[in-house]
């Protein structure tokens, strides 16, 4: 067999592997190491496994990651989500279905802390449904907003899938965290306005809240200072060049911790559950980039990559059109596998058709990033959906489904602006890097 026929099992074999329920990050080693042994032999498969393996922990940007990681999980536990949320609602709440706004609110806000679409659902959805729930809202629209709104954990910096995206690539975190900035508040403006029409064509499905005044609603604000200036400090730091990306997660996790026991939000019991918890979703993340690494040299050997983008070169449909059918490849794909198995899986192969058809590789790391957060809303895996379905509890799940359309239409129309005005993206990380 030719090393492409290779090549094309292997894929089939990745994609049954993660049919079966197995981790993709064993999947991907799986395949990698067999094909390698296949086609090149024991020793070369030994060490790309050894050295991949090293290189992909000994990594420093990856650091980002369970520092992050770790801000967000303390944040969770000392109650500070709680807080934004408030704050949120004190300022939105006394608009038509203000609730649900300030659920999508507090998930961009918290979205900063965390870089994890399913961590912004489920802290936010663990706040936002109950009240939602008493005031009366629609099922559809409060676990839709939610749902919608935690996908923005993967969008806004921090995002995992930036990191993710920037070791598989070689692209700069800096840029690509930059480059999340504006379309991330992009779709929040846009899932808010989606929210506003919902409940003009219907107003019971999002009734107005009370209104707060101005002293309660400072007071409010000023809870969540603390934290909010905390994301302030590391985005803002990263964005005047006192500090890289590393820096900055480090800095913030270290902020919020002191923050944290200052107010004696938490104690020791609970910080142990938060840092336990960053160090078993590290190691997990850090086991899909070892397996990546191991994937990516064997798909290299096949000449996959190179075949796929003559192909589709070869179809004549320019450079807009390709990526089109990159994107409802993507979109396809959202249905039956969660955001961050696509993006491993998949960035190794389209991204040097990225390249031969002249994309910035910044700009299409944030449409790959929104096409992703599009396919953890659209069924039947939507994993957004079923966190909130797990957090909203008597909600049927085609009710969620349905609630979550209105906002994946906003996606879509988000996505077609950064497309067509791909400056969106670019213009912060073009006026820092030049």
């Amino acid at each position: 067999m030719t090393p492409l026929v290779i090549g094309l099992i292997g894929i089939a074999c990745l994609f049954g592997l993660m049919i079966l329920r197995t981790p993709v990050a064993f999947a991907m080693l799986i395949v990698g190491f067999g094909g390698l042994y296949v086609l090149e032999g024991s020793r070369a498969a030994g060490g790309v496994l050894l050295i991949e393996s090293y290189g992909a922990v000994s990594n420093y940007s990856l650091i980002v990651v369970p520092m992050f990681i770790l801000l967000g999980n303390v944040s969770s536990a000392a109650g500070f989500s709680r807080a934004l949320y408030d704050a949120a609602f004190a300022w939105v709440g006394r608009f038509r279905g203000g609730l649900a706004s300030a659920s999508v609110l507090g998930c961009a806000v918290f979205s900063a802390v965390s870089g994890s679409s399913v961590a912004t659902a489920v802290t936010i959805g663990k706040v936002a449904l109950p009240e939602m729930k008493r005031l009366g809202y629609g099922d559809g629209l409060a676990t839709g907003a939610v749902a919608a709104g935690g996908t923005l954990g993967f969008l806004i910096p921090p995002s995992t899938g930036f990191v993710l995206y920037a070791i598989l690539t070689e692209e700069s975190v800096g840029k690509l965290f930059m480059a999340g900035i504006l379309p991330g508040l992009l779709l929040m403006f846009l899932f808010m306005g989606t929210v506003w029409l919902i409940s003009v064509f219907d107003p019971a499905a999002g009734p107005r809240g009370d209104d707060v005044a101005l002293r309660d609603r400072m007071v409010l604000l000023g809870r969540a200072a603390p934290l909010l200036s905390i994301i302030g400090v590391s985005i803002g730091g990263i964005y005047a060049g006192i500090f890289t990306p590393v820096e900055a997660s480090a800095i913030g996790a270290g902020l919020v911790i002191l923050l944290a026991f200052a107010k004696r939000a938490i104690n020791f019991a609970a910080f142990r559950g938060a840092v336990v918890e960053t160090i078993s979703t590290s190691a997990m993340l850090y086991m899909v980039v070892i397996g990546a690494n191991v994937l990516n040299p064997f798909l290299a050997v096949t000449h996959i990559p190179e075949v796929l983008g003559n192909t589709l070169v070869g179809f004549g449909l320019g450079a807009y059109g390709t990526l089109l059918m990159i994107i409802l490849g993507y979109v396809v794909l959202g249905m039956f596998l969660d955001g961050l198995s696509m993006l491993v899986v998949t960035i190794p192969i389209v991204f040097p058709v990225i390249q031969q058809l002249g994309f910035d590789p910044i700009w299409f790391g944030v449409v790959a990033v929104i096409v992703i957060e599009m396919g953890m809303i659209t069924p039947p895996v939507g994993l957004n959906v079923f966190v909130v379905k797990g957090v909203a509890g008597d909600v049927p799940m085609a009710t969620v489904f349905k609630g979550v359309m209105p906002f994946l239409f906003a996606m879509i129309v988000g996505l077609l602006l950064i497309i067509i005005f791909p400056s969106i993206a670019l213009i912060i990380p073009q006026t820092m890097f030049g």
